[in-house]
C-alpha cells in the first residue's frame, strides 16, 4: 500500500480574495471561453444579473470619486466590462438561434418592454441605442479627446511651475516628485480614456448588428428549421432579440454615463460629486427664491396644471428662507469661533513666534527690486532655471544634493544688488544690471574698444563692461566673452557653493547619501554604520573631502576605504587621507591638463620638506614653524605659482610627502585656497605627472 501523497493546503475564500491578479486572469479566460462553449439558461441568467450589478457598481464608484486619477483603472475596467458584455451577447445569441430561448432575464426584459407590440419594442430599443451611441458616448469621447490634448500641451508649463516652486523653497524634493508623478499619471489617464471611449461606441454598433441578426436569423430558423408559423416565430424571436439588446444596452448605457461623469469631473475639493453639485446648485437662496416665485406665477396661469407648479414653487421659496436662516447661523457661529481663536492666540506665549525666527535657510539669494525680472519667466527671466541647473551640476561634480535655494526680493538692498546668504549670513554680494550684457576679456591682445560701463565680474573679479544688447555681436566678434545678467549671478552662486560646499553638507544630506548606497549595497552600509563609524564621523570625513573640492559622488569607494582603514585608526583626518588615496584617480583627473593629459606639479625642495617636517606637532596634524621661514615660504610659493601660470598657462598642484600633505594644506589654505596639495601616494601609475617648478627657500639666511 503506497503512502498517501502530501496534502494540498486548504485555501479559504478570504485568502482567495487576496489573490486579485489570479482571479482577474481566470475571469478573462472564462469570458473568452463562454464565447465558444454553450451556457445553460440558468447560468446565463446569473451572469446577466452580474453584468447589471457590475455596471451599477462602476457608476456608483464614479459618483463618489473625488478626482479622475483616483479611478485610474477605469479605462481597463471599461475594456473588461465591454468584453464581458460581448461574451454574454454571443452566448444569448447562440441560445436564441439554437433553442428559441435565452433564459428568464432576457425573456422578462423583452416581454416587459414590448408589452405585446413588437414595433414599439423595436423603437424603444433603437431610442436607447441612439441615446447611448450619439449623445453620451460621443460626448464623453470628445471630452476625453480634448482633455488628453490640453493635458499634454500643459505638461511643460506644469513642470516649469514645479521647478520654480522647488527652487523658491516653497516645496521639497518629495513633494516635487509627487507632483511630477501626478502630471504624468494625468496625461496617461486622459490619453488612455481617449482610446477607451471607443470601446463603448463599438459595443453600441455591435449591439445593433447582433439584434438585427437575432431577428432576421431567428425568423429564418424558426420558420424553416423549427417549423413555426411566421407569427409565432416573429413573436418569439423579436421578444428574445429585443430583450437581449436591452439586457446588454442598459449596462452599456450606465457605464457610458459613468464615463461621461468621470471625464467631465473638475474638482479640487474633497467632496463627492453629489455633495459638490448640491453645494453649487442649491446653496444660493436668491436663485431658489427667484425660481420658486416663477413656478408660483406659472401655477396661476389658466390652462396649466396648477398643483405641480404651486407645490414646487412653494418648496423652492421655503427652501430659500431655510438657506438664509442657515447662513445667518453659520455666520454667527463663525464670528464666535473667530473671537475664541483670537482670545486663545492672545494668551499664547510669544515663545513660539520667537522660535520661528530662529529657523534659517541654508542658502538664500536676495535681489534688489530691479533684478526681479531675472526670476520672472513671463519677462524672459531664466535665473530660476539656471539655479535648477546648478543643483544638477553640484550633484554631478561634488556628489550631493544641494538644498533648495530660496530666492526673494529685498527692498533694503540697492536696486541692482544681490546678496548670497548661507544660514542667514551674507557671505558674498554683487551688482548686475538686468537689461544689459556683461562683456569680459581675458586676452590682453584684444585692443578694440567697445562702449560700456566699466565694472568687475563678481565671481572672479575680472575687469568687464556692461554693454547694450545691440553691442553684443560686435563684442563677440572682437573676442570678448559676453554673458547675461542671470548668467553672472548663477556663476557667482556656483562658485560660492563650491567654495563653501563643506559647510553646506548637512547631517541629513549624509543620511540621504547613505540611504542611496544602501539601495545598491546594503551590507556595506550596515556593516559600517553605526557600529564601526557613526554618521557624525562620516559627516566630518566628507566635509574634509569637500573642503578641498574632492567629489563625494563615489560613495561606494569611500565607504569601502573607511570600512577597511577604520579598524586601524578612527581619527577622521587619518581616514580622510586614506579615502583620498582610494579616490586618487578622480582627484588626479580633476587637475590634469585636458589637452595633454599631464598633471602639472610643483614640488617642495628636500630642504624645505625637512624644515616643515621638523615643525610638525606631536599629533602630526599641525605645523609650528618660525615666522621668518613661514613668510619666506609663502613668498617663494607665490612666486613659483605665478611663474608657472604666467609661462605655461596652467594652474599646477603642489606635490609633497604624504605625512606633510594635510598640515601643509592647512598652512596655505587661507592664502592659496585655489591651489590643491597632493601627496606622492595619490599619484597613480597611469598618471603622467610633470614637474613644472620647485619651491626653494634660502636656508642660510634663516640661521
Amino acid at each position: 500500500m503506497s503512502a498517501p501523497g502530501p496534502k494540498l493546503p486548504k485555501m479559504s475564500w478570504k485568502q482567495l480574495l487576496k489573490h486579485n491578479d489570479v482571479l482577474l486572469a481566470v475571469g478573462i479566460v472564462l469570458v473568452v471561453t463562454m464565447m465558444l462553449i454553450p451556457l445553460p439558461p440558468l447560468l446565463l441568467d446569473v451572469l446577466l444579473t452580474v453584468n447589471i450589478a457590475l455596471s451599477v457598481t462602476i457608476l456608483l464608484v464614479t459618483l463618489y470619486t473625488q478626482e479622475p486619477l483616483q479611478y485610474s483603472t477605469f479605462p481597463t475596467i471599461l475594456l473588461f466590462s465591454t468584453l464581458f458584455r460581448l461574451g454574454l451577447n454571443v452566448s444569448t445569441t447562440r441560445l436564441i438561434l439554437l433553442h428559441g430561448e435565452a433564459g428568464q432575464v432576457v425573456h422578462a426584459f423583452g416581454s416587459f418592454v414590448i408589452g405585446g407590440n413588437y414595433v414599439v419594442g423595436m423603437l424603444l430599443f433603437v431610442i436607447l441605442i441612439i441615446i447611448n451611441f450619439i449623445v453620451i458616448t460621443n460626448g464623453a469621447g470628445r471630452v476625453s479627446e480634448v482633455a488628453a490634448r490640453f493635458t499634454l500641451d500643459a505638461m511643460p508649463g506644469k513642470q516649469l511651475s514645479i521647478d520654480a516652486d522647488l527652487n523658491a523653497g516653497m516645496i521639497d524634493e518629495k513633494e516635487a516628485k509627487r507632483r511630477r508623478q501626478n502630471i504624468q499619471r494625468e496625461a496617461d489617464f486622459y490619453g488612455t480614456m481617449d482610446g477607451a471611449s471607443k470601446f463603448v461606441k463599438g459595443d453600441a454598433i455591435a449591439a445593433i448588428i447582433i439584434t438585427v441578426i437575432n431577428v432576421v436569423g431567428g425568423l429564418i430558423i424558426g420558420v424553416l428549421q423549427m417549423g413555426m408559423p411566421i407569427e409565432q416565430a416573429a413573436a418569439t424571436f423579436t421578444t428574445l432579440s429585443v430583450g437581449d439588446g436591452l439586457v446588454s444596452q442598459m449596462p452599456a448605457l450606465i457605464i457610458s454615463a459613468a464615463t461621461g461623469i468621470l471625464v467631465t469631473r473638475v474638482n479640487d475639493s474633497e467632496m463627492s460629486l453629489g455633495d459638490e453639485i448640491g453645494g453649487q446648485m442649491f446653496q444660493n437662496p436668491k436663485v431658489m427664491a427667484i425660481m420658486g416665485g416663477l413656478m408660483l406665477v406659472m401655477g396661476m396661469v389658466p390652462g396649466l396644471p396648477n398643483l405641480p407648479f404651486l407645490a414646487i414653487g412653494a418648496l423652492a421659496v421655503g427652501g430659500s428662507f431655510l438657506l438664509i436662516k442657515a447662513r445667518r447661523e453659520k455666520a454667527e457661529l463663525q464670528v464666535i469661533e473667530e473671537s475664541k481663536a483670537k482670545a486663545v492666540q492672545k494668551k499664547k506665549s510669544t515663545t513660539e513666534n520667537v522660535l520661528d525666527l530662529l529657523q534659517v535657510e541654508m542658502l538664500e539669494l536676495e535681489i534688489g527690486y530691479r533684478l526681479v525680472p531675472l526670476i520672472e519667466a513671463d519677462s524672459g527671466g531664466d535665473l530660476l532655471e539656471r539655479i535648477s541647473q546648478i543643483r544638477r551640476q553640484v550633484a554631478m561634480e561634488l556628489g550631493f544634493v544641494l538644498p533648495s535655494v530660496r530666492v526673494r526680493d529685498n527692498l533694503q538692498l540697492a536696486p541692482n544688488q544681490y546678496n548670497i546668504k548661507m544660514r542667514g549670513v551674507t557671505i558674498e554680494s554683487g551688482e548686475v544690471i538686468a537689461d544689459l550684457w556683461l562683456a569680459m576679456s581675458t586676452d590682453p591682445d584684444i585692443i578694440e574698444p567697445i562702449d560700456g560701463i566699466e565694472t568687475k565680474e563678481p565671481a572672479f573679479g575680472l575687469p568687464a563692461l556692461w554693454i547694450e544688447a545691440d553691442e553684443k555681436e560686435k563684442a563677440e566678434v572682437a573676442g570678448y566673452t559676453v554673458v547675461s545678467a542671470s548668467a553672472v549671478v548663477s556663476t557667482h552662486l556656483t562658485e560660492v557653493i563650491k567654495k563653501n560646499s563643506a559647510d553646506i553638507l548637512s547631517r541629513s544630506d549624509v543620511q540621504n547619501l547613505l540611504s542611496n548606497v544602501k539601495k545598491i549595497n546594503e551590507t556595506l552600509v550596515t556593516d559600517l554604520v553605526p557600529d564601526t563609524l557613526t554618521e557624525a564621523e562620516i559627516h566630518i570625513i566628507l566635509q574634509n573631502l569637500l573642503r578641498e573640492k574632492v567629489s563625494v559622488r563615489d560613495m561606494i569607494t569611500i565607504l569601502e576605504a573607511l570600512s577597511y582603514h577604520c579598524r586601524v585608526n578612527k581619527d577622521p583626518d587619518y581616514l580622510t587621507e586614506q579615502v583620498r588615496m582610494a579616490l586618487s584617480r578622480s582627484i588626479c583627473k580633476q587637475h590634469q591638463n585636458p589637452e595633454t593629459g599631464e598633471l602639472p606639479v610643483v614640488t617642495l625642495d628636500p630642504a624645505v620638506e625637512e624644515q616643515i617636517a621638523q615643525g610638525l606637532t606631536q599629533d602630526g596634524q599641525m605645523l609650528a614653524l618660525g615666522p621668518v621661514f613661514t613668510q619666506r615660504l609663502f613668498v617663494a610659493l607665490n612666486q613659483e605659482i605665478e611663474r608657472v601660470i604666467g609661462t605655461q598657462g596652467v594652474q599646477p598642484v603642489i606635490l609633497c610627502n604624504g605625512r606633510l600633505r594635510l598640515p601643509f594644506r592647512r598652512l596655505i589654505e587661507r592664502m592659496l585656497p585655489q591651489i590643491a596639495v597632493l601627496s606622492y601616494n595619490e599619484i597613480g601609475p597611469s598618471v603622467k605627472a610633470t614637474a613644472v617648478g620647485s619651491v626653494r627657500v634660502d636656508m642660510a639666511q634663516l640661521a
